[in-house]
């Protein structure tokens, strides 16, 4: 573990070694970054363990980012990958997390970064270089807490949080446990902004025959997709849950201008959220910025938020989400 008050301004390569990932840290040490020798790179903000970039090895950013986003730990982010838990929205009818602010603590809480690892493939005989990878790991538990999150949510637990780089893909991945003697129950989100050209020519496959609550002006009854390709055209605010099969969870494609953007893998979540503000929406919130950064932005959020996670003492929940995007 890299205390706070110590850590390196860079974790450097081996002499002698191929070239290796590089992680370093503001100076302040507020957000971690973390760039693979073949340049694909990801930047992890300490607050909520934000996920604010992540860029291919041409630079181009995957991730939609809001130009009025508070990164200085006043407010949760707007924009990138907000973690979301241990309640979706609110919930003042759960007795649990009534108490709590919308989408929980997580996202405004300061997490600890645990440290980093590699790893390497065995590169194939027609490639000149192996498959580097990197993973950065942050915790958050109950003593991380302050009193007045404690008084709202008082039980003992413990969240890791593994950020991986490839060269193709991101994966994000939370465990939460249970170190309290008594269950509690949780929701769990991953609020990815997904950065597009064009919205207007945006597509959505995967969530065909899926049921979904929408959620745009109030909460309505579930209902069908009844289309196999979801487009954008006003604002959008639907939880789905994917016709998935046993053991196999649909993968969402988000296809843009008739080529494929965007794959997300989903692992032991079963939902997913699809977000959109639309014009009005977007000009009502004051972090969003431009307001026509709605043509800019799609939210496809991986999660467990229909119902809840009851964790008995001792146990674990971990769920994951894996990213991989074409040229």
């Amino acid at each position: 573990m890299v205390g706070k008050g110590n850590k390196p301004s860079a974790l450097a390569s081996t002499p002698g070694l191929a070239p290796q990932p590089q992680v370093t840290f503001s100076d302040d040490n507020g957000r971690v970054t973390a760039v693979l020798p073949t340049g694909e790179s990801v930047e992890v903000l300490l607050y909520g363990a934000t996920v604010i970039s992540w860029k291919d090895k041409n630079g181009d950013e995957k991730l939609w980012l809001s130009e009025a986003a508070k990164l200085d730990g006043s407010k949760a982010v707007r924009g990138g990958i907000p973690l979301v838990f241990p309640v979706f929205g609110t919930a003042p009818d759960h007795e649990q997390t009534s108490k709590l602010p919308q989408h929980g603590f997580a996202r405004n809480s300061r997490w600890e970064f645990l440290g980093k690892s590699t790893s390497e493939s065995t590169p194939a005989a027609s490639s000149s270089a192996a498959d580097l990878s990197v993973k950065l790991d942050f915790g958050l538990s109950a003593s991380s807490l302050d009193d007045a999150t404690k008084s709202k949510w008082p039980y003992a637990f413990n969240a890791i949080y593994s950020v991986t780089l490839t060269r193709e893909s991101l994966t994000t991945s939370l465990v939460i446990s249970n170190d309290d003697d008594k269950p509690f129950d949780a929701q769990v989100l991953l609020h990815t902004y997904l950065r597009v050209k064009d919205i207007s020519s945006v597509s959505i496959s995967g969530l065909g025959s899926a049921t979904y609550i929408d959620k745009v002006g109030g909460v309505s009854p579930p209902q069908t997709q009844s289309t196999e390709e979801l487009t954008i055209s006003g604002e959008v605010d639907r939880v789905y849950s994917p016709a998935d099969k046993p053991g196999e969870l649909v993968p969402v494609t988000v296809t843009e201008g008739g080529k494929t953007k965007y794959t997300v893998l989903r692992d032991n979540l079963s939902n997913v959220v699809v977000w959109n503000p639309w014009i009005e929406k977007a000009n009502g919130l004051g972090d969003f910025e431009p307001k026509d950064g709605y043509k800019n932005m799609l939210c496809i959020e991986p999660g467990s938020v229909s119902g809840w996670q009851t964790l008995e003492p001792g146990d674990a929940f971990e769920g994951a989400q894996t990213i991989s995007y074409s040229y």
